[in-house]
């Protein structure tokens, strides 16, 4: 069993920041991918960025430059720091994790936390 328990979100304005954290708590081997997905009101979910277990990183075009992924293996820990949001970052954010645990490896995903950009 493995918990992915995010914190971070709120309501800021447009050009703020915010720091998105998401701790994985269980029976953890090790965490190959640690990622972050938003979904907005009527649309479909979307991968905003994600970070290997080597350090490589990806990032969806509209958020490189403002949004920055990182993680703390020790703490089975992945941040995003949202910088200068706009209202069109305005969305239910989830946590995503490939997690290899005893006997498998396991896809979890967090509860997810909103995150409101006023104009």
């Amino acid at each position: 069993q493995v918990r992915l328990e995010e914190s971070g979100g709120g309501l800021v304005q447009a050009g703020g920041s915010l720091r998105l954290s998401c701790a994985a708590s269980g029976s953890i081997f090790w965490i190959n991918a640690m990622g972050w997905y938003r979904q907005a009101p009527g649309k479909q979910r979307e991968l905003v960025a994600r970070i290997n277990r080597d350090g490589s990183i990806n990032y969806v075009d509209h958020v490189k430059g403002r949004f920055t992924i990182s993680r703390d293996n020790a703490k089975n820990t992945v941040y995003l720091q949202m910088n200068s949001l706009q209202p069109e970052d305005t969305a239910v954010y989830y946590c995503n994790c490939i997690v290899v645990v005893p006997l498998r490896t396991l896809e979890a995903w967090g509860q997810g936390t909103l995150v409101t950009v006023s104009s």
